[in-house]
C-alpha cells in the first residue's frame, strides 16, 4: 500500500522569488498526471489554516524559497527533523514563521506526516512587490519538480506526463503565465515608486 502524499507550495507570488514554491505546484499540475493518493496544494501564506490538509498525509513534500545563504538559484533538499530548522533559517517573510507553527502544532496534535521533504531554492530577489521570479530561480522549477517525482516513484506512485486537475491551486488569473503575460511595461507602471516623489534628474 502506497502512502498518502501531500505536495505543497508555499510563498507569496507577489514578492518576486517568494513565489517559487507556488509556481512549482502549478508546474506539476500542468505537466504531470498524478495518481490517487497524491494531493497538490497551493499553500500560499495560509499558515495554521493548512493544518487540516496535513492530517491525512503520510508524507509531506514542500516547495519553497529558502534563504540558505547560498548562490541564488541553488536547490537544497532537506528531510524529516531538519525541515523545521531550515524553514526558520533567516526568516524572509511571515509565511515561514507560519509554516513552522503548522509543523509544530501538527506534531503536538499527533498528526504531523511521518516523512517530510523540503525542496528549497535560494532566492535572488525578494524586495520587489509585483515582480516575477528571477530567471535563475525560475530555471529551477523543473529540477525541483523532478526531485518530487523521483521521490514519488521511490514510494510506488505511478506518475505519467499529462495534467492534474485540482481545486486547491490558485485562481487562473494569478497563475504564472497569466501573471507574467499581464505585466504592464515599465512605461505604463513604474517599478520603483511614484515619480512625483523623486528629485528631478540632474
Amino acid at each position: 500500500m502506497t502512502d498518502n502524499v501531500l505536495i505543497m507550495g508555499i510563498g507569496n507570488v507577489l514578492w518576486a522569488d517568494e513565489g517559487f514554491g507556488v509556481r512549482c505546484v502549478e508546474y506539476l499540475a500542468e505537466h504531470w498526471d498524478l495518481p490517487d493518493g497524491v494531493t497538490l496544494l497551493d499553500g500560499g501564506t495560509q499558515g495554521l489554516y493548512l493544518l487540516p490538509f496535513l492530517e491525512d498525509a503520510d508524507t509531506l513534500i514542500v516547495f519553497d524559497a529558502v534563504d540558505y545563504g547560498l548562490e541564488p538559484g541553488t536547490l537544497k533538499v532537506v528531510e524529516d527533523d531538519e525541515v523545521p530548522r531550515f524553514m526558520g533559517a533567516k526568516k524572509m517573510s511571515l509565511h515561514q514563521t507560519g509554516f513552522q507553527d503548522v509543523i509544530a502544532t501538527a506534531q503536538l496534535m499527533g498528526y504531523c506526516p511521518s516523512r517530510l521533504l523540503l525542496v528549497g531554492c535560494q532566492p535572488e530577489e525578494l524586495e520587489d512587490y509585483g515582480g516575477g521570479l528571477r530567471d535563475v530561480v525560475a530555471a529551477m522549477i523543473e529540477p525541483a519538480v523532478q526531485v518530487a517525482l523521483t521521490r514519488l516513484a521511490q514510494m510506488g506512485h505511478a506518475v505519467k506526463p499529462g495534467r492534474t486537475e485540482s481545486d486547491l491551486l490558485a485562481d487562473p488569473s494569478i497563475m504564472h503565465t497569466a501573471y507574467e503575460d499581464g505585466r504592464p511595461s515599465e512605461d505604463d507602471a513604474c517599478r520603483t515608486g511614484d515619480a512625483r516623489f523623486f528629485p528631478a534628474a540632474e
